[in-house]
């Protein structure tokens, strides 16, 4: 670990591939929240992809390699599939999820078959056109990090400055309206936002994996939270947790490269999150319903001994077998059931092998059948 550390300050491709690479998790995560929200995932897939024709014809067109121009060129292309996606759904009546598969699939083509062309066209190979397909963070100067981070920095910002609209859109875009605010405008410049949050990474993770980076912190942080502040600072935090583990892991593993191993490493904070967050995760909820199953059990058999004692003119000094109970449509479990009431001294076994409940027992019982549940009894059943 020592070790780790120290090449992190002296070596400079793993500093600056470490640095980037978590220049575009934060970043990424930060905004992806908002496409989450939204239940615009697949907007990210679409722009990621879209992005591949227009690096392709920035090179043709140029014949420049500079990673800027090729950037730009996805940026405008990336730009141009997000608008046609939302010009197709508002002038026709494709789904949003049909639409952004349509066009993620015409431009992805699009730009394989400009690829293909590139190919054989002088200078392509040295182009470096292949690394914006799976990405390759490994060649990452220190220009592309000041480039990262200036257009991440001014994502950041104009995120800060319009968080209250943005927070708006993301959840009440009818009050937006209510409000005389240009909700047109917003959703573009939001789409604009993501875009440039995408584009910024492809060098790193490529087209094909981009997608990952903005929906997968997004979604691992919504199992934290249910506030939007808390879920896009701990979004971008798992974003750029993950760029800086891929980085470090592909440092020291011979051959193992960069952009997926970010993309392995945010997937696995996702699944880390859908399983032990302690609200939503999938192993608190499944504690909650085995609580609330057992305290249903409680409930049921607790209610059926006070029915049963209730006839007598003494209900604390009336047992009933376990066959009784058993008859009266108890659930499973009685005996496990039957111990825990005893834990709790509301019911009590006798010599001969039967139940009775105690005085705390009737009370509990004679509450139970005439107010019904708690509610932390009826919050442990949800």
């Amino acid at each position: 670990m020592t070790q780790i550390l120290i090449d992190l300050v002296t070596d400079y491709t793993l500093r600056t591939v470490a640095l980037g690479s978590a220049a575009l998790g934060l970043v990424s995560g930060a905004l992806g929240c908002f496409a989450v929200l939204r239940r615009q995932s697949l907007l990210g897939d679409a722009i990621s992809h879209a992005a591949l024709p227009g690096i392709v014809l920035a090179f043709l067109l140029t014949g420049s390699k500079t990673p800027l121009v090729l950037v730009l060129g996805a940026a405008l292309a990336g730009w141009a599939a997000a608008l046609l996606v939302m010009l197709v759904v508002k002038t026709t009546r494709i789904k949003p999820d049909a639409a952004l598969g349509l066009v993620l699939s015409t431009f992805f083509g699009f730009g394989l078959l400009l690829m293909s062309i590139a190919q054989r066209s002088a200078g392509a190979a040295q182009a470096g056109l292949d690394r914006f397909l799976f990405g390759q963070a490994a060649s990452l100067v220190g220009s592309d990090l000041v480039t990262m981070a200036v257009l991440g920095g001014v994502v950041l910002i104009l995120l800060l400055v319009l968080w209250k609209e943005l927070k708006l859109l993301a959840f009440d875009p009818d009050f937006l309206v209510a409000l005389g605010l240009p909700v047109r405008s917003l959703d573009v410049l939001l789409t604009t936002l993501l875009v440039v949050a995408i584009v910024i990474g492809l060098q790193t993770v490529g087209v094909v994996l981009m997608s990952a980076m903005l929906i997968a912190p997004a979604a691992a942080a919504r199992q934290w939270t249910d506030r939007l502040g808390r879920m896009v600072l701990l979004a971008g935090l798992f974003g750029a947790l993950s760029g800086l583990c891929g980085a470090v892991l592909s440092s020291i593993v011979p051959h193992l490269p960069t952009g997926p191993t970010i993309v392995l490493c945010v997937t696995t904070l996702t699944v880390v999150s859908l399983l032990g967050a302690p609200h939503r995760g999938l192993i608190a909820v499944w504690l909650r319903q085995q609580r609330g199953r057992r305290r249903l059990q409680r409930d049921a058999v607790l209610a059926d001994l006070y029915h049963l004692a209730a006839q007598h003119a003494q209900p604390d000094r009336a047992p009933h077998s376990a066959r009784v109970l058993r008859a009266m449509g108890t659930p499973a479990g009685l005996n496990r059931t039957l111990a825990h009431l005893t834990g709790e001294g509301l019911v009590r076994r006798t010599s001969d092998g039967r139940w009775r409940l105690t005085l705390a027992g009737v009370a509990a019982g004679r509450r139970l059948v005439t107010e019904g549940p708690t509610p932390a009894d009826r919050e442990d059943r949800s």
